[in-house]
């Protein structure tokens, strides 16, 4: 039957193709380029909902190697999802990627500056591994422009525990073919490996500062709602970091996954993704 006000408009069946139309349209994938602080950055976006949200990646990540389930599944009606890849890593390159002193703040201020260059005045922040560490750096800088931020196997400091684990996994040659491939795929054995063994001379270097500091002198200053996830089986992030960041970011809150590992948004997609959307919906 039609609708009052729209007889011999739209029948119901058209009503049925123009709300398919919204929904597909909500949920295709774009991607593009955008020129930010000197570097064509690759993003990723879908969905067309009012609360913005970027996923920032770990070491040597990308939005293609780190975010799919992410990018699929997350509700694409409540949200508007962008994936990116940081200077240097993945799509983003060239620059072939660097590891100075700043990179984490080099990364964050990358990062949003993307979302503002994409028209979003203010987004939350999903971060992996090294992305929640540009996550933190990027909230605590930023406080007016971010919602909420949600950190997993992520630490503000480097211990000399956390230097032997990344020394035990420096030779990429060690590691299952399993989880040489998508990262092989992406830049090459060779550029994989040496980028790789960069990476870990390049987050070595915070031992030396006083406490092993990356950003705990900014941790402090995330005032936007957080959460902390964490697999209590990581062999790459002990349970000290998470408790860490519970106890220096105030307001803040730590979820444990008690049989997750490192890759706790890709292995336990459902529920993680559940859990944040939760958490943004509050």
């Amino acid at each position: 039957m039609a609708l009052p006000g729209l007889r011999g408009r739209f029948c119901t069946s058209d009503l049925r193709g123009v709300a398919a139309a919204i929904r597909s349209s909500c949920s295709s994938l774009t991607s593009g380029r955008r020129r930010v602080n000197g570097v064509d950055l690759y993003y990723e976006r879908t969905g067309g909902g009012k609360h913005a949200v970027l996923l920032l990646p770990g070491a040597l990540g990308s939005t293609k190697t780190d975010f799919g389930p992410q990018l699929k599944s997350l509700n694409k009606e409540r949200f508007t999802v962008v994936g990116w890849d940081p200077r240097g890593y993945g799509q983003s390159r060239p620059p072939n990627r660097n590891f100075p002193p700043d990179f984490f703040d080099r990364d964050a201020k990358d990062a949003v500056d993307l979302m503002t260059a994409l028209g979003f005045g203010r987004f939350s922040l999903l971060g992996w591994s090294d992305g929640g560490i540009t996550a933190l750096v990027a909230a605590a800088r930023n406080p007016g422009l971010i919602n909420k931020l949600v950190v997993w196997g992520t630490n503000a400091f480097v211990s000399q525990q956390d230097l032997k684990l990344y020394e035990a996994v420096r030779d990429v040659s060690s590691w299952s073919p399993r989880m040489r491939q998508p990262m092989e795929e992406m830049y090459g054995a060779q550029v994989f490996a040496e980028t790789w063994e960069a990476w870990v001379d390049g987050i070595a270097q915070f031992a030396h500062r006083p406490g092993g500091s990356i950003c705990m002198d900014l941790v402090p200053l995330i005032s936007c709602p957080t959460l902390i996830l964490h697999g209590e089986k990581d062999p790459m992030v002990p349970g000290v970091h998470p408790q860490y960041l519970l106890k220096h970011i105030r307001g803040s809150r730590l979820h444990l996954m008690p049989e997750g590992k490192h890759n706790i948004h890709l292995r336990y997609a459902d529920e993680f993704n559940k859990l944040v959307e939760d958490f943004l919906e509050e």
